[in-house]
């Protein structure tokens, strides 16, 4: 492997976000395949990061045996200094961005994408919103970090959080992904399962700071502050451990994009409940399926995602059913060695010609 880099793949956000989380889990993959290089904020598993200007540097010249330079962006700001390297400094680069938005992008974000070299999208329907598009890849999960657990109930107790065991839901505190509605949620199913914690993993910004406090004086409310807690951001070493003590993973988000965590829930043998938005009902297929890993509803039905959680938790054949299901099913068509791999031959395809 060269040490110049052939693949100079951003991250600029300082938090740990979703979009961090498949960066990072594919380029530890890439790392040992490709000649390619972190820049930005530094990510879990990760080499450490180039600055911008060092990325910048590198990209002034070709690589060896290589006609330019690939920067693999995912946020405004990734395309936007590329954009700068490639058009005003017109150095020999070409941008690939991935998109998994399932809505229309606003005005500067679509100018941004049109310019890309190539484009891929995260599920056909991720396509139908962003222009060249030229491969469908979806978002995988280490499935060697996330694995199941031998004891669940040995790993819960290792967390030391109260109860038997947890129910997760895993994301930033806010109104779009739903922490409402998993509060909701909880409140209602956990008087009917005995030794059951649920576990908020994510931070509320400053603006969503006075919504946390919100659900924080209804959980006092209801008397159930020791048995539905916020962590705060899990880091993502502890991420795997916290999930193996968990019996499920419930995520109501009003809109989602991809949606990274059921995955890595399942990858630990997870069943999900989930709200009708994201990739979330391909993941766990129609209750009649005989590969079904989890359970779907409709957005901001908290009720029913309840009644689902209980029904799940309460019949050991059908969780057993689901939770092998899940497993294999990421272990099928969800494995981050597939997405990388996958994400490679777009690079090789540029540097061939093939993509123009």
């Amino acid at each position: 492997m060269n040490s110049k880099p052939e693949v100079l793949v951003t991250n600029f956000n300082p938090r740990f976000t979703g979009v961090s989380a498949t960066t990072a889990a594919v380029l530890k993959v890439q790392k040992n395949q490709i000649s390619a290089a972190l820049v930005g904020k530094s990510l879990y598993g990760c080499p450490t990061p180039l600055s911008k200007s060092q990325a910048i540097t590198f990209s002034r010249l070709k690589p060896h045996n290589k006609p330019f330079n690939i920067w693999h962006v995912r946020r405004n700001t990734e395309m936007q200094l590329a954009l700068f390297v490639k058009n005003v400094l017109r150095y020999p680069i070409k941008i690939v961005f991935t998109s998994a938005a399932q809505r229309r992008h606003s005005a500067w974000p679509r100018w941004l994408i049109s310019k890309m070299d190539a484009v891929i999208a995260t599920t056909e329907e991720a396509a139908c919103f962003v222009p060249n598009v030229v491969s469908v890849i979806p978002h995988g999960v280490d499935i060697e970090r996330f694995s199941p657990s031998k004891d669940s109930k040995k790993d819960w107790g290792k967390t030391g959080l109260p109860g038997e065991y947890g129910i997760i839901n895993v994301g930033r505190i806010r109104p779009e992904k739903g922490t409402d509605l998993f509060v909701e949620a909880m409140i209602k199913s956990l008087p009917q399962l005995p030794g059951a914690i649920a576990i908020i993993a994510g931070i509320a910004r400053a603006k969503d700071s006075n919504f946390k406090k919100y659900l924080e004086k209804k959980i006092r409310d209801k008397g159930m502050s020791d048995r539905i807690l916020f962590l705060g951001e899990v880091s993502p070493g502890r991420l795997p451990d916290l999930m193996r003590g968990c019996k499920a993973l419930v995520a109501l988000p009003r809109y989602e994009g991809f949606g990274l965590t059921p995955l890595e829930a399942m990858a630990c043998g997870l069943p999900v409940v989930a709200s009708q938005t994201g990739h979330f009902q391909e993941f766990l297929k129609p209750l009649d399926d005989k590969k079904a890993c989890g359970m779907v509803v409709s957005i901001e039905d908290h009720i029913n995602a309840s009644n689902k959680l209980v029904e799940l938790l309460s019949n050991q054949t059908t969780y057993q059913k689901f939770s092998k299901n899940a497993r294999s099913e990421v272990i099928k068509k969800y494995s981050v060695l597939k997405e990388a791999e996958e994400i490679n031959k777009i690079y090789e395809k540029l540097w061939n010609g093939e993509i123009c």
